[in-house]
């Protein structure tokens, strides 16, 4: 991999003149060619004579993007500075979750959260804070040294926060944590997540009672949909939270709504132990296996989620799935393929309930920090440009391809499921609504 410094540095051999915001795009052009051409500088950028930084740009650019560079409109294309620090790359060390600290807050001291977490992790160090005080590390990859259980005050129910002006599908949201075990390289968690601990709430009554007298919006579906794991994995710590255990029969009360678990995990055994439910709907995020392998670390592999499933649905609960997000690679299609039919080879077809599909997209803010914390990915050499909500997304063209492709294999494959795209722009929904 080339530095910045040495990419910078062959780039000013050949034009001298280049002030900062030109260097500056250049760099970040030819390193990303670099990386994911497995070439040098001066490969990309053969010294000659005459060149000019407009026409070294244009020719970058139609290499760096050479699906999207004829017909995307040129601010499209998001040139930041090149900065890479070793010092934040990703702790990739295979370890169990055991907090080194352990802070709760002393309205909760005497919760069953708090008693669990004492007995789960009996070696850790606790104490007692009022909730002001600042908890964690500076560094994302050491947020699971440190637990807070605390009490939500404020973050109970909420409208699901769909991108600006993307089509939305009427979700609902409960906030039960913040923070993951797992290390998704393209999680917007390590650049959203400013209290570097994992926060778990010790009054999940308070959340469920907010439920009770609100009013939603049930979008497409015949009930409304109430989830979690919008800020953490939904299941992955219940074996400390049992969450479940409050949530399945509160549901089960309550057939005119449905809860859905999202989850990588194959933590279920809380929900085995609360007993089925056909208004809970426990759903799998899944990818290709390429995806899976190298991107999702720490994550459980296909075929487990898959006989995680098969188990809950045995118990009595419905499923969904979230192809989300779907990366476009060179081979991406027969390999989404292979893990459509490893679903509909293993799981029961009546029991998917509904199924989303979208593609890869992430704030600008967030492709800095993959780079660094995965600075071997290979998720951002797609040809990502500045889209409608502001975030980065493949080209129109390249999406509407990828739906094209597998809404129709997935609707094939479960019939009776409700196939959706998700946080999209709503002139591309509409071609893929039934």
């Amino acid at each position: 991999m080339y530095l910045p410094d040495e990419i910078e540095k062959y780039l000013l051999a050949l034009l001298p003149a280049l002030g900062v915001n030109k260097l500056r795009e250049l760099s970040r052009l030819v390193y990303e060619i670099c990386k994911r051409e497995n070439a040098a500088p001066q490969a990309v950028v053969p010294a000659q004579k005459n060149l000019t930084f407009e026409g070294v740009k244009k020719q970058l650019l139609a290499r760096r993007y050479p699906v999207n560079f004829k017909t995307a409109q040129k601010n499209r294309f998001y040139l930041p500075k090149l900065d890479l620090d070793p010092a934040l790359r990703a702790d990739l060390t295979v370890r169990p979750f055991y907090p080194k600290t352990v802070y709760i807050e002393k309205s909760v001291a005497d919760s069953e959260l708090s008693d669990r977490a004492r007995a789960a992790f009996p070696k850790a160090n606790f104490k007692e804070t009022d909730g002001k005080t600042q908890v964690g590390s500076p560094n994302f990859s050491k947020r699971l040294e440190t637990l807070f259980i605390h009490r939500e005050k404020y973050d109970f129910l909420k409208p699901c926060p769909c991108s600006c002006a993307a089509a939305g599908c009427g979700y609902n949201l409960i906030n039960l944590g913040f923070g993951c075990r797992f290390e998704c390289e393209y999680c917007f968690l390590q650049q959203y997540q400013n209290l570097h601990a994992v926060l778990l709430p010790a009054n999940v009554e308070e959340f469920l009672a907010k439920i009770d007298g609100a009013s939603f919006n049930k979008g497409p579906f015949d009930r409304p949909r109430i989830g979690s794991g919008e800020f953490t994995d939904s299941l992955v710590f219940d074996d400390v939270t049992r969450y479940s255990q409050k949530i399945v029969p509160f549901f089960r009360a309550r057939p005119h709504l449905q809860f859905e678990f999202k989850t990588k995990s194959v933590n279920i055994g809380g929900l085995l132990q609360a007993g089925g439910c056909e208004n809970v709907v426990v759903s799998w995020s899944v990818n290709s296996a390429k995806i899976t392998d190298y991107a999702e670390h720490f994550t459980p592999q296909l075929s487990a989620r898959l006989a995680a499933a098969c188990q809950v649905a045995r118990a009595g609960y419905r499923l969904g799935f979230h192809f989300d997000p779907v990366v476009i690679y060179d081979g991406y299609q027969p390999d989404y393929a292979r893990t459509v039919q490893e679903m509909a080879d293993t799981l029961p077809n009546d029991k998917v309930a509904w199924i989303s599909v979208g593609t890869l997209r992430f704030s600008r803010e967030l492709k800095k920090m993959v780079e660094n914390r995965f600075p071997d990915n290979t998720i951002l050499d797609g040809e990502f440009l500045l889209d409608f909500d502001g975030k980065m997304r493949y080209g129109d063209g390249q999406r509407v391809e990828a739906y094209r492709f597998l809404v129709p294999l997935l609707r094939k494959a479960f019939p009776k499921a409700h196939v959706y795209l998700c946080m999209e722009d709503p002139q591309i929904t509409r071609g893929f609504l039934l």
